[in-house]
């Protein structure tokens, strides 16, 4: 495409994980899509797990197998309270078996996702991708636009903001946001360990915040990895950057309580400041918003990309093939879908890291009288999981079918 102006049915900016599943999963439904972006595969200490609605959805959009070799699977997922609180309980696990699962999930790493998702996205009919950056929006009654910084416009009648917290497209739909910051600074690493992880995610709850070791699949000469985030205030944050690699892995096998063995890093790390956003709205005139343009929050429970996961397949479902893709229709019919699952995500994410980072005894008292409830009543263990790795509800139709077992 080196027109200086060129025209598709839907424009996605943002080449990351959600907007490369956008572009696959739209253009196989028969819209004529360009994605947009600068695409990001630099090797880095960040992994996503995906859960079972969104391996559906990769399965649908017939993903998985080119994914498979670079997956670890989550089998099992174990809560440990760390917090010294008074009310502290045994560790609680949840097993991907109690709810007909062959697992919750599988993880892996951030940049090979995206570099697997853009391969495929470049192979999929009725998609068109441009690299590069967008430096102007324009709005117009039956169309939008992006200008990127080299002069190329690209033109849709309806345009979908995939390019994270920072949104310029969400940002030219003049659609608000509420931003919150926590006293917290996520650290993340991939780390080799002398003991197998045994397809098990295990979660720390500390006095500031989770510490998470996620498995990845091994490689020849480290059989047993796992990724790390590592959730701690800022000067604590700036004492273990300070540190030199072992030192770092000894403190991360000291907050392990030892768990996997002996570690050692492998390649970079991470250092996020935690915050929040929350869109006013969902869409606006020709505009809407998927990922983290629509919502953000610390990475608790893994929720943040399965639930841009989630944005995709709804719209797939909300915009009516022959019709205009931009309507008011169905970007009301988009807002209503989401709506409920984004809001409730948001609260119960953010209760729950201020809780560990509250140490009054009321809170602890609840959160340690949820966990026991959860290892002890069966039903709401598994109604708990189920909540988690797929809302029940109306299920979008890109989820309703996967090669595993199903919910």
């Amino acid at each position: 495409m080196n027109d200086a102006h060129d025209t598709s049915e839907i424009l996605i900016v943002g080449t990351g994980a959600a907007g490369l599943t956008a572009s696959i999963a739209l253009a196989r439904a028969g819209w004529a899509v360009t994605i947009v972006g600068s695409i990001d595969t630099a090797p880095s200490a960040r992994t996503v797990a995906l859960f079972d609605g969104s391996l559906r959805l990769l399965a649908n959009l017939g993903l998985v197998e080119r994914l498979r070799p670079h997956f670890a699977a989550l089998e099992t997922m174990r809560i440990v309270d760390d917090t010294g609180s008074l009310f502290r309980i045994p560790p609680v696990e949840f097993r991907a078996s109690e709810i007909g699962l062959d697992v919750f999930g599988e993880n892996i790493e951030n940049a090979i996702l995206v570099e697997q998702l853009a391969e495929a996205a470049h192979a999929t009919p009725g998609v068109t991708l441009i690299e590069g950056r967008v430096g102007k929006v324009e709005l117009r009654d039956d169309h939008g636009s992006v200008t990127m910084d080299d002069g190329r416009t690209f033109t849709a009648r309806l345009l979908v903001a995939a390019d994270g917290r920072k949104s310029r497209l969400r940002a030219g739909a003049r659609i608000g946001t509420r931003e919150w910051a926590y006293p917290q600074v996520a650290l993340t690493a991939i780390l080799r360990h002398e003991r197998p992880h045994r397809d098990t995610s295990t979660e720390f709850h500390t006095r500031q915040g989770p510490f998470t070791l996620v498995p990845l699949p091994g490689r020849p000469g480290a059989p047993h990895r796992s990724s790390l985030v590592w959730m701690m205030s800022p000067g604590e944050a700036r004492r273990r950057q300070a540190l030199d690699d072992t030192l770092f892995a000894r403190d991360i096998q000291r907050q392990a309580h030892f768990l996997l063995g002996g570690m050692t890093l492998e390649g970079p790390r991470g250092a996020f400041p935690m915050s929040g956003l929350s869109a006013s709205q969902l869409s606006a005139h020709r505009v809407v918003l998927i990922g983290d343009a629509a919502h953000g929050f610390p990475p608790i429970g893994a929720q943040g990309l399965n639930l841009g996961m989630r944005d995709v397949a709804h719209l797939g479902d909300c915009l009516t093939h022959g019709s205009d893709p931009g309507s008011p229709e169905g970007l009301a019919r988009y807002e209503a879908a989401r709506q409920t699952d984004i809001r409730v995500r948001t609260l119960g994410v953010d209760m729950l890291n201020r809780s560990l980072l509250n140490g009054l005894l009321p809170v602890d008292a609840l959160r340690g009288v949820g966990l026991l409830a959860l290892a002890n009543i069966a039903p709401l263990r598994r109604a708990v999981m189920r909540e988690g790795v797929m809302p029940r509800g109306s299920v979008p139709s890109l989820m309703r079918l996967h090669g595993t077992k199903s919910l």
